[in-house]
């Protein structure tokens, strides 16, 4: 239970709209506290023109008056419907552990909306599946809220990292950015220790804990353009390079930009990268090799191109 006393608050007045009656010693067992903090935190409802009524024995009863309801939450239609999609869709960003908190962010918002936008929240629960890609990787929810705590209030954060070959090491950074691509969530960040810029899979952080350093984040980093320029051939176990039969103009529009270096050569277009799997590249330099040019151009469109394959460990 969070020790932040408005949330507490917030949570007496949530239970109360749930329930027809609650007694001092359940709300004071929730809340873990004891039963004359309950009653400070009633007055404090009351102090916000909420109707709370209570009944006299041994710890009390409370309940809302009856009749009482907050106004609905103000959403359109569309609203509602995006931010039940968002809620659902953790998991595809690899933060499935946040599944208990979005079950009970998306109970929330059914008793707040009015019956016509729950309708909006429901149609996403019965009809939308969202399933993660094969390469999506599962990353700690608790670091990656310590992260980006830490970049907000400017405090350094130690953590022991495992590289792509297995070593362990034990560095202090001064986090600027967390940014999610590729299926995997990167910590961007001044590493104290190699002094030096350094990008970390937040998947191979451990015992990450805020430290009492302070830092000032520079106000001009780009973390997007930081990552791209960085990103080509970061912990890959294999070096990609394939030569293309398209112009260069059509490969940067067919090809994310992540990790990806694009330059024309020959009269196509050169493309190379990292990636821990090679089945998607083998894929379409089989196709490339077996099909007729018309054909190859028709899989270029549908983005199967690729014509000679080098791969390496990296």
């Amino acid at each position: 239970m969070t020790y932040d006393p408005v949330m507490r608050v917030l949570t007496v007045l949530e239970v109360l709209q749930a329930r027809d009656f609650v007694s001092g010693a359940e709300l004071a067992q929730r809340l873990e506290v004891d039963l004359r903090t309950v009653q400070r935190y009633i007055v404090r409802l009351k102090d916000l023109s909420i109707p709370v009524e209570s009944s006299r024995g041994v710890g009390g009863a409370y309940r809302l008056k009856p009749g009482f309801r907050l106004p609905p939450l103000l959403l359109t239609n569309e609203e509602a419907f995006a931010l039940s999609l968002g809620l659902h869709s953790l998991r595809q960003v690899g933060l499935s552990a946040f599944a208990p908190a979005t079950e009970g962010a998306l109970a929330k918002l059914r008793r707040v909306l009015p019956e016509a936008l729950r309708q909006s929240v429901s149609t996403v629960d019965d009809v939308v599946a969202i399933e993660p890609g094969p390469w999506v990787v599962t990353t700690s929810v608790e670091y990656l809220i310590r992260a980006a705590s830490a970049i907000r209030s400017g405090r350094r954060v130690r953590f022991n990292y495992e590289s792509h070959e297995s070593a362990r090491s034990r560095r202090q950074i001064e986090p600027y950015a967390i940014v999610h691509t590729d299926g995997r969530w990167y910590l961007i960040g001044y590493c104290l220790s190699r002094k030096a810029m350094r990008t970390f899979r937040l998947d191979r952080v451990s015992n990450l804990d805020i430290g009492a350093g302070t830092f000032r984040r520079p106000a001009d980093f780009d973390a997007r353009s930081y990552l791209k320029q960085s990103l080509v051939f970061f912990q890959a176990q294999y070096k990609i390079d394939v030569w293309i039969e398209m112009s260069i103009e059509e490969a940067k529009q067919m090809f994310a930009p992540w990790r990806v270096a694009i330059e024309e050569e020959n009269g196509g277009t050169r493309l190379r990268c990292g990636r821990d799997r090679l089945e998607m590249m083998a894929r379409h330099a089989t196709i490339a090799a077996k099909e007729p040019r018309a054909a190859k151009q028709r899989a270029a469109r549908r983005q199967l191109p690729g014509r000679s394959l080098k791969s390496s460990p990296a």
